[in-house]
């Protein structure tokens, strides 16, 4: 008989009471399941590290888990790649999938990047009240890059900065 999602939370809060936690080690798990589904499994290693945890569809997979005091974070991954999954976190949120669905997600997020255009030339405009712009001019050309500009507009006493 397959233990139900109430004997996975009561095995898991047995060990992870017995766990040594403290404020310089990480919390060590022992856990001794068998047949549990891995999301139910998940769900609790991600509590117990003080996380949140989203499952991507069709995740269906009936772990045998004994574990004898092993850190939460090691249990968690070992579990995930049991089952051929793996995880991002983002904000203290897990997203949990498949290993090629999180590589396909990441190639999508790479070629946006490489899409995005590059950031145009930056442009900043000063007025000045104090000092000539065609004196400050050659003063600040010095400190702009090679490609960039300073130029002035005599009627407004404005220097323009292109960089």
């Amino acid at each position: 008989m397959a233990p139900t999602r109430a004997t996975v939370v009561l095995l898991a809060s047995i060990a992870v009471a017995s766990g040594a936690v403290g404020e310089e080690t990480e919390a060590r798990v022992s856990i001794d399941v068998k047949e549990a589904s891995v999301d139910s499994i998940v769900s609790l290693l991600v509590e117990l590290g003080g996380r949140q945890v989203v499952f991507d569809q069709g995740l269906d997979c009936p772990l045998t888990l004994k574990l004898h005091e092993v850190p939460w974070l090691t249990v968690l991954e070992t579990t995930l790649r049991a089952c051929g999954l793996g995880y991002e976190e983002e904000g203290g949120i897990l997203w949990v999938a498949s290993t090629a669905r999180l590589r396909e997600d990441a190639e999508g997020r790479r070629r946006l990047e490489e899409t995005r255009p590059a950031p145009g030339p930056g442009l900043a405009v000063y007025r000045l009240s104090y000092a000539r712009a065609e004196r400050m001019a050659p003063l600040l050309q010095r400190f702009v890059a090679p490609e960039g500009a300073v130029t002035v507009d005599p009627r407004t006493n404005t220097l323009v900065i292109r960089y």
